[in-house]
């Protein structure tokens, strides 16, 4: 076995406890999520209008820019006709979730209004990557199975999963 200084391993012990908690973080908020995550938005979801309530606070830094993971927060919310359309692909259908507008918005009130963010988009770089991707389209006047096409183009022959997201029936635009 080789020689470690006593603070060499005395990290190794750190951070091999830091993971296996982490680990059982993980695996309780995955359990959590299976059992208690509400449906997939419906095909009549109505979009959020007003002020947005504030986005989740997470004890990490985003790993994208705090202005870039906020406006993919408000286009998920105000946008929910474009983002329920757009699969995901960081695996997070293991989760429960059912497409990009999942991993920022958690539930809606029957009027539209977001009473509770997901947090997973926070911390994770394809789903807001997805998300952002999906906003720059919408502002091309791109439909929603345009957006899709490209969505999949994208990031389907790189990523070997998605959540299981419905098609859009139309080509209409959503503007």
């Amino acid at each position: 076995m080789p020689f470690r200084p006593t603070a060499t391993r005395g990290l190794t012990l750190t951070l091999c406890t830091v993971l296996l908690v982490s680990a059982g973080i993980g695996l309780v908020q995955h359990t959590y999520a299976q059992t208690s995550r509400a449906p997939s938005p419906p095909a009549t979801v109505k979009a959020h209008s007003g002020p947005l309530p504030a986005i989740p606070s997470v004890p990490f830094t985003p790993p994208r820019p705090m202005a870039t993971v906020r406006q993919v927060y408000e286009f998920a919310a105000r946008h929910p006709e474009v983002l329920k359309y757009v699969p995901c692909y960081c695996g997070c259908e293991r989760v429960g979730h059912n497409g990009n507008h999942d991993c920022f918005v958690k539930s809606r009130a029957a009027n539209g209004t977001v009473t509770a963010w997901d947090s997973h988009g926070m911390g994770c770089a394809i789903c807001i990557d997805v998300g952002l991707d999906a906003l720059a389209l919408f502002n091309t006047g791109a439909s929603p199975s345009q957006i899709r096409a490209a969505i999949d183009r994208k990031y389907g022959s790189t990523f070997p999963s998605s959540t299981p997201t419905p098609r859009p029936a139309h080509d209409a635009k959503q503007h």
